[in-house]
């Protein structure tokens, strides 16, 4: 991981003082002004050799900022720093045929032969409540998302942080059946729509454009690691099976859980039980020249045979 190789990196004089190069180059250039620099370039060879180039973070790891900042520290410069999508700073998800049985037990309310007065989302949270980690994590960010005094709205930034902490320290199998069980009916939707407590962690009086929501998100490095790791793992692609990457829909549905509690958090759009929509809280509204990529960001969402 990239706070390994960092270590790795300060260890070795050639290494770190190219790096230290390479970061003063960074610092306030554009890329092509740094690539004609002698010293820059030469210290960016060096670089292109060491751990440091490749290293990636795990998702919930216990430096996974520190990971992350030592990962942009070089990347952004090494990019043009405007990529429509980025690459994933963290590790690729191996899918195991444990997980996807595991999830197939969570979409198996889709068979017809079910009872159909069964509710996979109110059984979810049954199951949640018999774990006594998933319990009180859960407990934790319903509490928090859901205090509202007398003169203002709930705090979206607590709300987000206990969001975060269930989404990364609880084990996907209680998650992801909360926030993908199977519906077959209007109040069972809704109780699935309401999984995040989008009043206070999803919805805002009015909806931002959307590129100026993934401008925010990108400002901070964890929000735009999470955006780059969705991109990287549900971009759509038409010579799969399942539509996703590699045939990897459990890493898309990991992907997709690990942006919720930040600016860009996703959610069901209504409780339709027919044709489920999934949007961030955005709208291309007031795009001017650049509604087509806006249209095109959302769509990754709103229409995306993966996800």
């Amino acid at each position: 991981d990239c706070v390994r190789a960092n270590e790795l990196c300060a260890a070795e004089p050639s290494c770190s003082s190219r790096y230290r190069t390479l970061r003063q180059c960074l610092a306030g250039r554009d890329r092509n002004t740094m690539l004609a620099n002698k010293e820059c370039q030469a210290a960016l060879e060096v670089l292109q050799e060491s751990p440091l180039y490749d290293c990636r973070c795990k998702r919930g790891m216990k430096k996974e900022l520190q990971c992350l900042q030592i990962y942009w520290s070089i990347h952004l410069g090494l990019t043009e720093g405007e990529e429509f999508y980025e690459a994933s700073p963290y590790e690729p998800v191996t899918s195991r045929l444990s997980d996807i049985f595991r999830l197939a037990s969570i979409f198996s309310g889709m068979d017809p032969a079910t009872n159909s007065k069964s509710n996979h989302c109110l059984d979810a949270a049954k199951a949640c409540n018999l774990n006594d980690n998933c319990k009180r994590l859960r407990s934790g960010y319903i509490s928090t998302c859901s205090k509202v005094s007398a003169t203002e709205h709930c705090s979206r930034r607590k709300c987000h942080k206990a969001l975060r902490q269930f989404f990364d320290r609880v084990p996907s199998e209680y998650t992801y059946r909360l926030l993908f069980c199977s519906c077959k009916d209007q109040a069972c939707a809704e109780r699935r729509r309401q999984t995040i407590v989008p009043s206070c962690s999803y919805e805002d009086k009015e909806k931002p454009n959307c590129l100026d929501l993934r401008n925010t998100c990108r400002t901070d490095h964890l929000c735009r690691s999470r955006l780059a790791d969705f991109h990287t793992n549900c971009q759509a692609s038409f010579q799969s099976l399942t539509s996703c990457p590699g045939d990897n829909y459990q890493a898309c549905l990991g992907s997709y859980a690990g942006l919720i509690g930040f600016d860009m958090t996703p959610n069901y759009a209504d409780a339709s039980t027919t044709s489920i929509t999934i949007s961030p809280w955005c709208s291309c509204k007031g795009s001017g020249n650049m509604e087509e990529e806006c249209e095109k960001f959302l769509r990754d969402f709103t229409e995306n045979p993966c996800l």
